[in-house]
């Protein structure tokens, strides 16, 4: 198998913030190799933690929400998200604390309620994955939430303009295969949902 060194981890040289406001902390970086050698430069982003709920209303239907997703200039289907919140109004951690955020729990009941109006007692926690670990810090709170009753209506942020729908476990499975649900989490929460619900 060739070099079987255990020491793998890359030693950063230096950091410049490139931008670092209220919405990211965008870094070009000089890193260490195992071999000794200097790669240069490395880009990588903070942003804050977030949440995906794979929900399900008493019917067995799944809430969804369509909404304009800039990376890819599409609209698409997908699970409620949406940020961990913060005290301090910023969108990621500062230098790797995660203590001053909201707890992820309480931001999937408030993201689910806010987006969909739909409210849930029954919650499972299916995973906590970091997000791109290439090159982002950030992580992903997986749920699942079953029985979900409408207690409202939605309570938007002001660049959010979305659509709630209902969809079958055989609609999300299409969805998925044809290229509809376009979030690779939450490709994976539903798998681990299905995963789930299987063992329960």
């Amino acid at each position: 198998m060739g070099n079987n060194r255990e020491d793998l981890a890359w030693e950063e040289v230096s950091t410049e913030h490139i931008i670092q406001d209220e919405w990211i902390d965008f870094r070009r970086s000089a890193y260490r190799l195992p071999d000794g050698n200097v790669f240069e430069p490395y880009y990588s982003f903070s942003r804050r933690d977030y949440v995906v709920v794979v929900a399900s209303d008493c019917d067995g239907n799944y809430l969804c929400v369509r909404q304009f997703r800039q990376g890819i200039r599409e609209v698409t289907t997908e699970f409620p998200a949406g940020g961990l919140e913060r005290p301090d109004g910023k969108e990621y951690r500062a230098d790797g604390e995660d203590a001053c955020s909201e707890d992820a729990l309480a931001a999937a009941k408030r993201e689910l309620l806010e987006e969909t109006g739909y409210s849930s007692c029954d919650w499972t926690h299916l995973i906590t994955i970091p997000s791109n670990a290439t090159i982002a810090d950030n992580y992903a709170y997986v749920y699942m939430a079953k029985n979900c009753r409408k207690v409202g209506g939605q309570a938007l942020d002001e660049t959010e303009f979305l659509n709630v729908e209902l969809h079958t476990e055989q609609e999300i499975e299409e969805l998925i295969r044809t290229g509809g649900f376009q979030q690779a989490v939450h490709v994976m929460a539903w798998l681990l949902a299905k995963e789930e619900r299987v063992t329960t």
